[in-house]
Formats: C-alpha cells, sequence, structure tokens
C-alpha cells in the first residue's frame, strides 16, 4: 500500500504494519496493561500490629465494669490499626511482546484508514522556541498533535515542552496510549520505516 506524504511523493509502505484490521479487544489490553505498568500501587496502611504502643492492656481485665480491652491500637480505637489495611501492590499486567506489537500495528492501521496520521519528509525547528513551532504547526492546521520522528531533535522537544496540546517521541518511545491521545500523528518517513522494521 501506498501512504502520501505532505509535499513530496507517496511511499510505499507494508499491507502488515499499516493496512491491518482494527482489534480494538487488542488494543484496549494493550492500553490497559501499559497504564497499569505505570500506576505506583504504593499506598500503605497500618494494621494493629503496625501501630507503635498498644502493648500493656488499658486495664485489668475483670472487676472494672469495663468492656474488656488487651491493647489500645485495636481497630474501634481511636489511634488504633485499620481492620483491612491497604498494602502496596504491583499491578502490573504482562502482555505478550507479539501482543503489543499487533496492537501498535492495529493502531497504525487505524490511524491511516481515519486519515490522523499526518507523513512529512521530515520536521524539524531552527531554534528551540515555542513561538516558531507552534506558527509551523498552525500552518499545517495541526493543534492537538504527537510528533513522531526516528530520533528526537533537541531543539524540537524544547520547542514543544511549553505546548499543552503537542508531544515529541521517537519510535521506541512511541506507545499505545499516545499514539491514540491526539487528534494527530506527525510522522516523520524514516519513522515510518523504523516501525515497518519493529513491527513487520
Amino acid at each position: 500500500m501506498q501512504l502520501n506524504v505532505n509535499g513530496a511523493q507517496a511511499i510505499e509502505v507494508s499491507d502488515r504494519t499499516f493496512g491491518g484490521e482494527f482489534n480494538e479487544t487488542l488494543v484496549h489490553q494493550a492500553v490497559v496493561a501499559y497504564m497499569a505498568g505505570g500506576r505506583q500501587g504504593s499506598k500503605q496502611q497500618k494494621t494493629r500490629s503496625d501501630v507503635s504502643g498498644g502493648g500493656k492492656r488499658p486495664w485489668r481485665q475483670k472487676g472494672t465494669g469495663r468492656a474488656r480491652a488487651g491493647t489500645s491500637r485495636g481497630p474501634i480505637w481511636r489511634g488504633g490499626g485499620v481492620t483491612f489495611a491497604a498494602r502496596p501492590q504491583n499491578h502490573e499486567q504482562k502482555l505478550n511482546k507479539k501482543m503489543y506489537r499487533a496492537a501498535l500495528r492495529s493502531i497504525l492501521a487505524e490511524l491511516v484508514r481515519s486519515e490522523r496520521l499526518v507523513v512529512v519528509e521530515d520536521f524539524a525547528v531552527d531554534a528551540p522556541k515555542t513561538k516558531v513551532l507552534a506558527s509551523k504547526l498552525n500552518g499545517m492546521g495541526l493543534n492537538d498533535v504527537l510528533i513522531v520522528s526516528d530520533a528526537v531533535d533537541q531543539n524540537l522537544y524544547l520547542a514543544a515542552r511549553n505546548l499543552p496540546h503537542v508531544d515529541v517521541r521517537d519510535v521506541q518511545g512511541s506507545d499505545p496510549v499516545s499514539l491514540i491521545a491526539y487528534d494527530k500523528v506527525l510522522i516523520t518517513v524514516s519513522a515510518v520505516k523504523k516501525f515497518e522494521e519493529l513491527l513487520g
């Protein structure tokens, strides 16, 4: 199949990478797995055994008329532990490499079908200036955009850093969530070739 390139001749790309069917179930699984992997999972509360103190019983077993109490750190006491305390968790989900690559292929193919993939010969800015990049993107009619190149250009990265709806990634750093999140994906020809190498 062919991909149109802005201001240049169309390029030939593999059907396997850019022309496959959209597998919504697989893409959903990849997105959930990616986002779960980013969770900190460090929430922790103290049970009755974790709270300091409470070793000495508050009053004797019998004869006071009060309910018996062996510690002042039980869950029903003020300053006591939590009954079912939260513990740190690992939320990571396993996703096979084949499945991950298939999900990326599915996303790229859907971007092409929905005309959200904008291919350019090359994309760079002369200076790390936000204004320069913003005017360049406005000229192309791109506001909410992910820029993907084979290697991140430092000027481009610095210029995009202060734009709220613009992100710059290299091919290796492109993940399912970022590819889906933006209205358009601006990609260079060299990045297209690299995607074909990695996913073909």
